[in-house]
């Protein structure tokens, strides 16, 4: 199939001409021809997998056939995304696809002065591309109207769970006509997200290609043991040993903190990396500076969060390295889902310290393998890494029950707390 094979108005069929779109991916195959005939959908897919372009594409062809006169504040899309980076990124996909029919996107964060944003909602706006908490203030005081909104589309719905905005996207919902065609997309699915889309929907076909789990038989997978003292200099040694490899590599570090972050960037510094710290606590503009750079090729290295890595869309990456272990093993394999994308195979290293087995454990029973041990370092922990072995030895757990996720996930509800205090970050 191609996307002439699709029926998509022939602006649309232009604009993917022009962006050397020729086959259409399997998200994209399956959903954009539900999403035509107007039905709801459930989503589930793989990060890299072209669930944008199956939500945006079909959209709109609807805003081209049926026009609609907008009124000041009123859009005919809302789009709810976890953060900033992702609202950009659907944002810019609209304009990109749109563009001969004169789609007018508007973007609504936190992290940004509310008024040039307001003053885009003036003459009125097609798409909304939003995050929870910004979009929340704006319609508390009626700065947008959702009444003439015949499309809600809820994008990385599970990390918005993750994240502590659902309380606000409930709101949000709310608020929007049940007239609507309401399309939810996912790379993960558990019973909390599953219930709340079976509330907002409308007799939903659910396509589900690649669950993301599975974008990790593109990764090498190696754990490094480690005391945790060491993993400074180990990081180092793994960017200066890729360094010389490929002067043009780019890694993507994760780290637990901001604090953390900060921290590790001053150490690269000592030693003549060049790299950036991408997290909450700097502005929007700051963060979208850092990526550009990453993106160019003027810093070889990002730090990153997981709250400000989300839907992090980067061409490239060669390495993941996971400095800190993550609480959850849906939020390690979004991690390392930003390399081995496009079908190109990526490398991910795990360093894992004295207090981290248990939960690299869960990891390993969620990926129902076992990570290669990388001892090609200065640093290996052997006592550590039998330890790990007496402990745990080779034996693979089944995931619990809950749509193939692990049942309590550890973290989470302090994160979500924690979350619900700081909206957008």
């Amino acid at each position: 199939m191609s996307f002439e094979d699709i029926s998509l108005a022939d602006p649309i069929q232009q604009a993917l001409k022009e962006e050397n779109y020729g086959t259409p991916t399997p998200i994209q195959r399956d959903a954009i021809p539900v999403i035509l005939e107007g039905k709801d959908i459930i989503g589930c897919a793989q990060t890299g997998s072209g669930k944008t372009a199956a939500f945006a594409l079909p959209v709109l062809d609807h805003f081209f056939r049926k026009p609609v006169e907008l009124g000041p504040k009123q859009c005919r899309a809302i789009v709810l995304t976890p953060t900033r980076e992702l609202a950009n990124q659907v944002a810019n996909s609209f304009l990109k696809y749109g563009k001969h029919i004169g789609v007018k996107v508007g973007t609504m964060v936190g992290g940004m002065p509310m008024g040039p944003q307001i003053r885009s909602l003036k003459e009125g706006l097609d798409v909304v591309v939003a995050t929870p908490g910004r979009l929340l203030d704006l319609l508390e005081q009626r700065l947008v109207s959702f009444k003439n909104a015949d499309h809600l589309i809820l994008d990385e719905v599970d990390r918005m769970f993750d994240m502590g905005f659902i309380q606000d996207v409930k709101k949000i919902i709310r608020e929007v006509p049940k007239s609507r065609q309401t399309l939810c997309f996912s790379a993960t699915m558990n019973a909390s997200v599953g219930h709340l889309i079976d509330n907002i929907t409308n007799d939903p076909v659910k396509v589900s290609v690649d669950a993301e789990v599975k974008s990790a038989d593109m990764v090498e997978q190696h754990v490094c043991f480690i005391r945790n003292q060491d993993k400074a200099d180990l990081a180092v040694h793994f960017i200066l040993k890729e360094r010389e490899r490929d002067p043009e590599a780019k890694i993507l570090i994760f780290t637990a903190t901001k604090q953390g972050a900060d921290h590790l960037l001053h150490r690269f510094k000592d030693v003549d990396i060049k790299g950036d710290a991408l997290h909450g606590d700097k502005a929007q503009r700051v963060r979208e500076r850092v990526l550009e750079r990453f993106r160019g090729g003027k810093t070889q290295v990002l730090i990153a969060t997981d709250v400000a890595a989300r839907g992090l869309d980067i061409k490239g990456i060669d390495t993941v390295l996971n400095y800190d272990i993550p609480k959850d093993a849906e939020t390690y394999v979004h991690r390392i889902g930003r390399t081995g994308r496009a079908g190109k195979n990526g490398t991910s290293y795990t360093l894992c310290a004295e207090f981290d087995q248990q939960v690299f454990n869960t990891i390993e029973n969620f990926l129902g393998k076992r990570m290669t041990v990388y001892e090609d370092h200065p640093h290996h922990f052997q006592v550590l890494a039998d330890q790990y072995k007496a402990l745990f030895g080779f034996a693979i757990q089944a995931p619990s029950s809950g749509g193939g996720l692990i049942g309590a996930r550890p973290g989470a509800r302090r994160s979500n707390r924690r979350n619900r205090s700081s909206r957008n970050r």
